[in-house]
């Protein structure tokens, strides 16, 4: 395990036991779970970052909107 710090969970006892029953099928603790779980929720539903050079740099150009489909044209297909 990485760079990790404790924190307390309470379940209820049906979902724990459920819980404990997953990880003997898969061989792993129930901690593994749920720290898989808390991983796949964070990845979910965390805002996604921009990158720092987003929205930083201008064109100059005023008619990108219009002149979309033109630009776009031929994107995508092999040469």
């Amino acid at each position: 395990m990485k760079d990790t710090d404790k924190t307390t969970v309470y379940l209820g006892g049906d979902d724990y036991r459920r819980l404990k029953g997953l990880g003997r099928k898969r061989g792993v603790p129930a901690a593994e779970l749920v720290r898989e779980a808390v991983a796949e929720y964070v990845v979910r539903h965390a805002p996604q970052r921009q990158p720092r050079s987003f929205g930083k740099f201008s064109s100059g150009r005023t008619d990108l909107s219009e002149r979309a489909e033109a630009l776009l044209a031929g994107m995508g297909r092999a040469r």
